[in-house]
């Protein structure tokens, strides 16, 4: 005999209804913020080392101009530092010089992603990529080498000067490479620049020729990079962001400089060291100089991440400007009216361009990049 389902045996049959003690569950609304907590949500918090119980807020104002105050010194100081290390210093080794900066961007990024893990890591996933940026890196060796050999030869004011010519380069090759036209406007604004470089290069007092010719080839090596860059790693399983670029360009930057160093610089490594055992300041001098050359390229990353591409041309062209006085008033080396005249021409045309390309363009180039130049670095990088 069956028996019949009651309530009873249904309510048994249940486990979830056999606890007859649990209260209804009380759902905790939280009470709405208040404006004090809401600023104190945007604000970014520092703790020091040791105790928490210190604590200091900054805002996102306050931290991204103090990252561009940072890009700013780190960019202008690395090229300071080339420039004193190579002509003043008597340190005759570019080459070498760059080799060592590779090495220092290249265990700084490691520490950077693996360990303070600002960036998540990418992983190289196919032969194919690697030889892309294997490519890269030789372009980008090609440019930084030419950039801080220019140094050797020309002061820094007329090195960024010529630098101001990168957006000339990069619509030239974007043209002869990829076919792709600018509008009128661009190609006029540019050309003023160019026009300036040829009237400032007659009225330099300090003008060398084959200085000139290798920081001309420094400028189209970035320019080339860029958009070489942006055709090589175009899908979106090979691209890589700025620090994972750089982590992977620098050691290969670094082999390839070493068998030119070598041959061209001979043992400049034994040459160092015994620099280092009657001058100690010289190891000074080279770490601080690799170091700053890496905090280009993090400053670079950090800027992009906290503005825009855009704002970074911009800050990059004034960036030109400042480098050219500081260095003047540290240096001390001659300038003519006229040079001063044209060298501001050529920062306010290179600032028009920047207003008249899309900003579309330069998304497609954020990345990277500088050490873009991004290896990511910019216009007037010479990261080295």
């Amino acid at each position: 005999m069956v028996e019949a389902q009651t309530w009873t045996t249904r309510r048994m049959s249940n486990p979830r209804l056999l606890d007859t003690t649990t209260n209804d569950s009380v759902v905790n609304i939280p009470t709405t913020p208040t404006a004090d907590e809401r600023s104190n949500n945007g604000a970014h918090h520092f703790f020091f080392f040791g105790s928490s119980q210190y604590s200091v807020s900054i805002s996102p104002n306050i931290l991204t101009a103090l990252i561009i105050a940072s890009w700013y010194f780190s960019n202008i100081g690395v090229l300071l530092l080339n420039k004193y290390l190579l002509s003043f210093y008597g340190y005759r080794y570019p080459i070498f010089l760059t080799m060592l900066h590779m090495l220092s961007c290249a265990a700084y990024s490691y520490g950077a992603i693996n360990f303070l893990e600002l960036v998540p890591l990418q992983h190289i996933h196919s032969k194919k990529q690697f030889l892309k940026i294997f490519a890269l890196s030789v372009i980008f060796c090609f440019s930084v080498v030419c950039g801080n050999t220019s140094l050797r030869y020309l002061p820094v004011s007329f090195n960024q000067a010529i630098g101001a010519t990168t957006p000339f380069f990069t619509a030239i090759f974007a043209f002869l490479i990829t076919c792709k036209k600018e509008s009128g406007e661009v190609y006029l604004a540019l050309m003023p620049v160019v026009f300036g470089i040829v009237v400032a290069s007659n009225s330099e007092p300090l003008f060398h020729l084959f200085g000139f010719l290798v920081c001309v080839g420094s400028t189209a090596g970035r320019a080339l990079k860029s958009v070489v860059q942006g055709i090589l790693l175009s899908s979106e399983s090979e691209k890589l962001n700025s620090m994972n670029l750089l982590l992977y360009m620098a050691p290969m930057a670094a082999l390839i400089l070493l068998p030119f160093t070598l041959y061209i610089e001979g043992n400049v490594a034994a040459v160092t060291l015994e620099k280092a055992r009657g001058d100690r300041f010289i190891v000074f001098l080279l770490v601080g100089n690799a170091t700053v050359a890496y905090l280009v390229n993090l400053t670079n990353f950090l800027v992009t991440k906290h503005t825009s591409a855009l704002t970074l041309q911009v800050l990059g062209n004034a960036k030109a400007a400042v480098a050219a006085v500081v260095s003047v008033l540290i240096f001390r080396n001659p300038v003519t009216r006229s040079k001063d005249d044209e060298v501001a021409d050529e920062c306010c045309m290179a600032l028009s361009h920047v207003f008249r390309t899309p900003a579309t363009d330069f998304e497609s180039i954020k990345a990277e990049s500088s050490l873009d130049d991004n290896i990511s670095e910019t216009r007037t990088n010479n990261i080295s």
